[in-house]
């Protein structure tokens, strides 16, 4: 069995658990059903979210037909593509929005063809769709805020001290709930955030770009950076390390990237988070299978009016890095120890 395969079946027994335990087989046989994601900046939806969602729906409904497109961050793109699998017969349209503002057009478009929309990762605040799976984006903000709070304190930085936020794309409503997240401990942790940003798309050439600026203005007052994710957290990385800054102060990520985890695994992150996508990839298909069944999902909680599941993941840092990813089969040595990260692999007791 391959590391993929072991991942997936682990995947598959997670979701049980988290779903009951019940399976579902589907009654809409032969359905078409499309999984829409928005861009390619982040390698995790051709290698985590659709394998994930494209392995459930075939246990699920092996005779259904699952058509995957990516917009590439193009909102005009993902307009088109969404357009096209109505056209093709897509009875349910898995979508992670480009732009969450026009999405709302799309789940209008959708509903008056008698089309389901299950929105993924991102939400669409501003027409409901008929639910929302995803990862808990505002806790994640929380999460990776204060365990870079936890430790400044620990290391006996003293409140005053600065700090930098470096947002996810501003069209982006699982962006923005991950930004409420970090000002929720921000704002009473006592430190100051001395500038903050929005990326647009994800981009981390954006974020280099700005936080190299950063640090020209405010050099060595900056004693840490709340990065949202694992690529604008690599970019501000690399942006100190171009400037000279040595040691690099601690910045956040998220997502569990293999570059992420190299960085962790060396020092230079402090923490990412791990949240397998192949879950909420398994959830989606299972929400698809029951909407086209005419069955109720199964909502956890309500977000922006919404029937909406969200699942918790973990920070990691170098302390658990073993524990919560080698160990549960996340990722493997082979993958992420090589080359520079040997030693620190090693070190930390996940290879000898």
């Amino acid at each position: 069995m391959t590391h993929f395969a072991r991942r997936l079946a682990g995947t598959a027994t997670l979701l049980g658990t988290l779903l009951g335990g019940t399976v579902v087989l589907a009654q809409a046989d032969g359905a078409t059903v499309a999984f829409l994601m928005p861009d390619q900046g982040s390698t995790r939806y051709e290698e985590h979210d659709f394998p994930g969602f494209q392995a459930r729906m075939t246990e699920l409904c092996p005779t259904c037909t699952v058509v995957y497109q990516n917009a590439n961050a193009d909102a005009s793109l993902q307009q088109q593509q969404f357009n096209s699998v109505l056209a093709q017969g897509a009875t349910v349209v898995v979508l992670d929005p480009v732009d969450s503002a026009a999405a709302a057009s799309l789940v209008q478009i959708a509903h008056s063809q008698g089309a389901k929309v299950i929105a993924y990762d991102r939400p669409i605040p501003d027409t409901p769709a008929d639910f929302y799976v995803s990862f808990d984006n505002q806790g994640i903000g929380a999460a990776i805020a204060q365990s870079l709070v936890d430790h400044l304190k620990a290391e006996g930085v003293p409140e005053g001290s600065g700090l930098l936020q470096i947002n996810g794309s501003p069209t982006d409503a699982a962006a923005g709930l991950i930004r409420d997240g970090v000002h929720s401990v921000l704002e009473t942790s006592g430190y100051e955030t001395l500038a903050e940003f929005d990326t647009p798309n994800w981009a981390p050439p954006e974020a280099q770009q700005w936080t190299a600026g950063q640090v020209t203005r405010f050099g060595d007052q900056i004693k840490g950076v709340v990065a949202a994710n694992d690529g604008t957290g690599g970019a501000a990385i690399a942006a100190f390390k171009a400037a000279g800054v040595d040691p690099v102060p601690p910045v956040t990520g998220n997502d569990a990237t293999i570059a992420a985890l190299q960085l962790v695994i060396s020092g230079d992150q402090y923490n990412t988070i791990s949240k397998p996508s192949e879950i909420v990839g398994g959830a989606a298909a299972d929400v698809a299978v029951a909407l086209l069944n005419g069955t109720d999902p199964g909502a956890t909680t309500t977000l922006y009016d919404t029937p909406s599941q969200l699942f918790v993941p973990a920070v990691i840092t170098r302390e658990n890095i073993k524990a919560e990813i080698f160990d549960k089969g996340i990722a493997t040595p082979e993958e992420v120890c090589t080359g520079e990260y040997a030693a620190g692999c090693q070190e930390l007791g996940i290879t000898q």
